[in-house]
């Protein structure tokens, strides 16, 4: 199983550039979209909002991540297999709050052709030919493996805003594992209190929540707590 996860979008040809790689050298693979709405350019929120989806896959599932708004400069394209799944993508602060939490990380740098590689799409000529071979057992693009990858020093949780989905619900960068009994938090300057879920509130009110994929989550019943709030990604909220 191949899984996509950028921030191109699905209105431009590039997902549909790089599943046409994939049909190509790896037929007999599915190949899932899991989000192609990463903010753009933000790896932090891409870093974070990563690690609450990957558990949900088969061990030796082969993760595409590009949100590499420095394709074509110094850093390295990498293959990394944390905790029995593959991630294939840019070595640029990406995956590393994944294998920050992570039990076992293995990590390379990848063998690039450069005479078939463009400059601006690594997504196509690199990520996504190297991932259709990681997925048939092929790791003959692998070089340089790193027998300790040193991960930077990160906080475990953020208490920032990564993602706003199409309801306009808000979510966070902090794990609702975390959370302990805290029933109160701050944002825009506004209390907001914890709700078990979407039908506890009255529609139209404002509550965060546990959300589906232990994320701590911002929303209103049938409405758009990105609008109500005025809150935007990058956005911080407090606990009170």
């Amino acid at each position: 199983m191949i899984i996509l996860f950028t921030d191109f979008g699905t209105t431009d040809p590039y997902v549909g550039q790089i599943k046409t790689v994939l049909a190509q050298l790896a037929p007999n693979v599915t190949v899932i979209d899991l989000l192609h709405h990463v903010p753009n350019f933000e790896i932090s929120a891409g870093a974070y909002l990563l690690p609450a989806y990957v558990d949900e896959f088969p061990k030796d599932s082969v993760f595409v991540c590009v949100v590499d708004p420095g394709v074509g400069g110094l850093r390295e394209p990498v293959v990394a297999k944390i905790d029995n799944q593959w991630f294939v993508g840019p070595d640029n602060g990406l995956l590393d709050v994944l294998a920050f939490r992570a039990r076992t990380v293995e990590w390379w740098q990848i063998d690039i052709d450069e005479s078939n590689v463009s400059a601006s799409f690594h997504g196509r000529d690199i990520f996504a030919p190297v991932a259709a071979e990681v997925s048939q057992g092929d790791l003959s693009s692998l070089i340089k493996k790193e027998e300790v990858k040193q991960i930077p020093s990160m906080p475990d949780d953020i208490t920032r805003i990564i993602y706003i989905d199409h309801y306009g619900n808000l979510i966070s960068g902090y794990r609702s594992e975390s959370l302990a009994d805290r029933s109160e938090i701050l944002v825009k300057n506004k209390k907001v209190s914890c709700a078990r879920t979407f039908s506890d509130v009255l529609p139209g009110q404002e509550f965060f929540y546990k959300n589906a994929n232990g994320l701590l989550e911002i929303a209103v019943n049938q409405g758009s707590a990105a609008e109500k709030l005025n809150v935007k990604v990058g956005d911080r909220f407090s606990f009170i």
